[in-house]
């Protein structure tokens, strides 16, 4: 499997050869094989470990296993303990979501402190292949269907062309020690309940999965960048920023073939669910919108106004023309000048051009605030 690798380097990953790297070791076995192949390749490596303190006296002697190895090794090991429970549970995620994002955050901060190139982790093809499953259980689009990247900004996973089964007997020929990790076979876990129970049957059905997958995967990887091009190129012509908002022109999404397509291509990261009320804001009355976790979307005459939620919840906002629709955090303001009373909805006012005078004040109430309501001849708290 060296010689493999040396080549998967050369061909693929030339840059590493020239960088300073950090890997991520747990102490399992892919992360040790992964040490001891970027080893034996000569590259410039030092290793971080993660102890998240969730399993006790077993967290502990991962991270002592870890040490010693970089010692035997002479390698410079940098470890970090974290109290995962408690972060789960300020920030309302899931142990493995905490996990995560508390080992990701501290290797950017080792990245950029220490000044490290690289951040190498041992993401391999089965594991590839379990995530392929979970995103395509949980539903997702063409990027989700694409994999694990091999290279995304600083993070390198140089193991994905290879197997797990790869793994354990490059290890087991070299005699090489790893720490096992009870939780990994708990099939509570969905990535668990596949690697145990589903992919051996897929294997079963046909041994050769494994290699069909990863063609499979680089073929939509291909479609993905031509899809990418394509929104690129789509994007200079509907998308304007507009402040502290992102403005998509109507009229040139609705001459796209497909709008539906274009706009989850567009929008995919926002964290919208609802495709079709997305869709539907594009024939919808001015004012309509929809909402992800932090974003909303506004229909405004002819253009869909994307704005991140916290920037419609600040104190007050001041209006200082008539010309363009106001984003508050009660809903969106436009003004028409029109030359007589007519008749409207609840949700339209006619006021006195000449009462109003610039700028207009919109903020929460205070304590102490009277106002007259719409509709009413009397004040009220």
């Amino acid at each position: 499997m060296l010689s493999e690798f040396k080549n998967h380097l050369n061909n693929n990953l030339p840059f590493l050869k020239e960088s300073k790297l950090l890997i991520a070791v747990s102490g399992g076995i892919d992360s040790i094989v992964l040490l001891h192949l970027c080893k034996q390749a000569n590259l410039d490596i030092a290793l971080a470990h993660c102890n998240f303190n969730l399993r006790g006296k077993e967290s502990d002697t991962d991270e002592t296993f870890v040490l010693e190895l970089g010692n035997t090794l002479n390698l410079e090991v940098f470890t970090q303990g974290f109290d995962t429970k408690d972060y789960a549970k300020a920030h309302k995620q899931s142990i493995q979501m905490a996990a995560r994002e508390l080992r990701y955050q501290w290797f950017e901060d080792l990245l950029r402190q220490l000044e490290f190139d690289y951040i190498l982790t041992a993401h391999h093809a089965d594991d590839n292949l379990e995530t392929f499953l979970i995103n395509l259980s949980r539903g997702t689009g063409l990027e989700g269907l694409t994999g694990i990247p091999e290279v995304k900004n600083t993070l390198v996973r140089p193991l994905l062309p290879f197997s797990r089964q790869e793994l354990e007997d490059f290890a087991n020929a070299k005699n090489i020690s790893w720490r096992e990790d009870a939780s990994n076979l708990k099939t509570k876990y969905l990535r668990n309940k596949l690697r145990h129970e589903v992919i051996p049957i897929l294997k079963g059905i046909n041994p050769q999965i494994l290699q069909n997958f990863q063609k499979s995967i680089s073929y939509l990887q291909e479609s993905q960048i031509i899809v990418n091009d394509r929104i690129d190129e789509v994007s200079d012509t509907i998308l304007n920023i507009e402040g502290n908002a992102i403005q998509l022109d109507i009229n040139a999404i609705q001459k796209l073939n497909n709008p539906k397509a274009y706009l989850y291509e567009i929008l995919k990261d926002y964290g919208f669910t609802d495709w079709q009320d997305v869709v539907n804001l594009l024939n919808a009355q001015t004012g309509k919108y929809v909402v992800s976790q932090e974003w909303r979307l506004l229909k405004n005459r002819k253009q869909l106004v994307l704005t991140k939620l916290d920037i419609l919840k600040d104190e007050f906002i001041e209006i200082l023309d008539f010309d363009n629709l106001v984003d508050t955090f009660i809903g969106s303001i436009s003004f028409t000048e029109v030359p007589e009373i007519e008749e409207t909805d609840s949700n339209t006012i006619f006021v006195d051009k000449a009462q109003l005078k610039l700028p207009l004040i919109i903020r929460k109430k205070r304590e102490g605030d009277t106002f007259v309501p719409f509709g009413m001849k009397g004040s009220k708290k």
